[in-house]
């Protein structure tokens, strides 16, 4: 292990804050308007370094291998190379080596679920019947009334099954029909996506991000999913539950396969991207007893709730969230929390129904970098970047026309407030966003939300309590959100999160001191047992 890196031990990840980096977004090094791995290798001083960096401890890239890119790599051909957007295999270990030089652990997006149609794998599969890679994929003919072989929906709309002419079967996809289902039911398809994931730890990559962790076992049967009894013609809820193709309790047998794998390297980790309740998510870490799992699964309660985009910002949806989480997790497990990713609007777009969602922004960084478990911060928010809007000409995402656009949260990293914005040379693949909205606005602005950030993780750091400590709901007023981090022998801290637009009080069980606060203009050093909090306002309250 490289003596650089700033979390040392094989439970590294339990201390860290990631931030999720999407590279064609992040810094443009060769004026082709996209941004790519050299460019992030010359940024990385923004995330750990010398100076006034953000201080994070890792990353997590957005798919960076060969892909025909119809869904921006999701829809991967090569699982063992890097895309010609990014770079190459050298560039790629050029950055592996300069994130572990500034103490920074890295981890790919490895997309297990399904593969491009372009994978040799698939041209193999779709070629004949009696290809040896045909059961690498997941083939049915129609029903015998000549229709689709099961009512699987795609997530990005439309049926899941396609046609292939040549060989007269359908093919499943749980997304685009350029994105067939691999059959992890075939232990040949097992075996290589487990070295698919050796090949890049031997390389020195610290871990994953798996896509869809969820997804990748069916039904044996594929059975028809079942009528969801909330819908109604209409309505927003779906019409069918996927209860055969999500959850499916065969799933967590493969999970415990791909933490098998990541036990040959010790250090190495992976957070599933994994959807449903407290106690559904709970299961991917394992057993009650074993924790053989995954080392992290998301909890995205704070960025959609029962499949709706989250945006109520109040004490009791705070409560009811985290304590399920808590409740749910197993013992010596972390909840994995992140308030936006790269397929959903903004936390600030979301939360700004009356201009006030810089506040509340304000506030959801120290929340979420004081809530017990493991912290992500989306690229961006460390500045304040909202959604932007794309004109129809400059629209990219395929997933716009069957479900809102994921463009405007993909927008490019804001350096400085040039017309360039510091990103590239050219016109870049996404428009920008206000000119105000930049790193150097923010860089050396003591009341500015990155300098927050920065306070924020740094006493993350500095108190063991905020670091490793329990989490305990305290009763409040109904507006605030105020709990509990306290570990033996250490001084204990209370967190506060006012969620009304007006001024709260709270009475602490013991004298205190704020040492962090929300608010530009907020009372931080203010000492004592009784404290107002401002509206909208988050304030870290140290004891003893």
């Amino acid at each position: 292990m490289n003596v650089a890196l700033a979390l040392e031990g094989n439970d590294w990840w339990r201390r860290a804050v990631f931030y999720q980096l999407y590279p064609r977004s992040f810094q443009d090094s060769n004026a082709d308007g996209i941004g790519d791995l050299q460019g992030i290798i010359d940024r990385l001083d923004h995330l750990r370094g010398r100076g006034d960096s953000l201080g994070v401890d890792a990353v997590w890239l957005s798919p960076t291998f060969p892909s025909p890119m119809k869904d921006f790599g999701y829809d991967v051909s090569d699982y063992l190379g890097v895309h010609p957007d990014f770079g190459d295999m050298a560039t790629m270990d050029r950055l592996i080596a300069e994130c572990h030089r500034r103490g920074i652990r890295i981890l790919l997006d490895w997309v297990p679920n399904h593969t491009s149609d372009q994978h040799p794998w698939f041209l193999d599969s779709r070629s004949s019947r009696s290809n040896p890679h045909r059961d690498w994929y997941i083939w049915r003919d129609a029903r015998p009334d000549g229709s689709l072989p099961n009512n699987w929906r795609a997530v990005f709309g439309g049926p899941a099954w396609t046609r292939d002419e040549a060989t007269g079967q359908y093919y499943l996809h749980s997304f685009l029909e350029e994105q067939p289902d691999l059959n992890w039911r075939n232990p040949a398809v097992v075996d290589a996506m487990h070295d698919t994931l050796r090949f890049w730890l031997r390389r020195g990559i610290d871990g994953f991000r798996i896509d869809v962790m969820g997804m990748i076992v069916k039904h044996p049967d594929l059975a028809d999913n079942p009528l969801n009894p909330h819908w109604s013609p209409g309505s927003a809820e779906p019409k069918f539950l996927w209860s055969s193709n999500r959850n499916y309790p065969d799933v967590y047998e493969a999970v415990r396969g791909i933490r098998a794998v990541l036990d040959e390297f010790p250090g190495s980790m992976a957070v599933g991207e994994v959807f449903g309740t407290p106690d559904e998510i709970a299961r991917y870490y394992g057993s009650r007893s074993g924790l053989d799992g995954l080392h992290l699964a998301f909890n995205f309660q704070f960025i959609h709730e029962h499949g709706h985009v989250f945006t109520a910002w109040d004490a009791e949806s705070m409560r009811r969230i985290v304590q399920n989480a808590e409740a749910a997790v197993p013992p010596g497990a972390l909840p994995c929390w992140a308030f936006g990713n790269h397929d959903r609007s903004r936390f600030i777009s979301r939360h700004d129904h009356d201009g006030r969602g810089h506040e509340r922004a304000r506030a959801a960084a120290v929340l979420l970098l004081m809530l017990r478990g493991v912290p992500f911060i989306y690229y961006g928010e460390e500045i304040g970047m909202a959604d932007v809007g794309i004109p129809d000409s400059r629209l990219q995402d395929p997933a716009r026309f069957h479900t809102p656009g994921r463009d405007p949260e993909r927008t490019p990293m804001q350096w400085d407030g040039s017309p360039s914005r510091g990103f590239s040379a050219v016109e870049p693949w996404l428009p920008y966003g206000p000119a105000d909205v930049n790193v150097a606005a923010r860089q050396h602005d003591p009341a500015s939300i990155l300098a927050l950030y920065r306070r924020a993780i740094g006493l993350r750091r500095e108190f063991r309590s905020l670091e490793q400590g329990s989490l305990r709901v305290l009763p409040s007023h109904p507006d605030v959100f105020a709990f509990e981090r306290s570990l033996a022998g250490e001084p204990s801290a209370t967190v506060l999160i006012n969620t009304a637009t007006g001024v709260r009080r709270a009475s602490l069980h013991s004298p205190g001191r704020v040492l962090l606060t929300s608010r530009a203009a907020g009372a931080a050093g203010q000492t004592g047992q009784d404290f107002e909090i401002g509206p909208l306002e988050a304030m870290v309250i140290i004891h003893g």
